[in-house]
């Protein structure tokens, strides 16, 4: 069996959050992987030590500075990263606001 676990790119939890009137300012923001996703990624390569599962696959959609979470995942324990690349527009439409409007 192989797990496909996908990782969030997020403002990193212990940074205080700057709220625009148009928005979430996100310049020189401090962006880490999602914390569940972390447990995720830790109980992937716990089932893969426990032979139940044979891979351990992380995926992210998003600009190329989401690189930086996938290397987070393999540092962890996964053994291949799959990384959709979205330009800025396209970007802004995967973003769980834009998805709930």
């Amino acid at each position: 069996m192989r797990v496909l676990v996908p990782v969030k790119r997020v403002v990193d939890y212990a940074v205080k959050v700057r709220v625009k009137p148009d928005g979430v300012d996100l310049a020189n923001v401090k962006m880490s992987m999602n914390p569940f996703c972390e447990i995720a990624v830790e109980e992937a390569v716990q089932l893969k030590e426990k032979k139940v599962a044979k891979e351990v696959i992380a995926v992210t959609i998003g600009p190329k500075a989401a690189q930086e979470q996938l290397r987070t995942a393999l540092a962890m324990g996964a053994d291949r990263g799959i990384h959709v690349m979205t330009d800025s527009r396209i970007d802004q439409d995967v973003q769980p606001l834009a998805v709930a409007k």
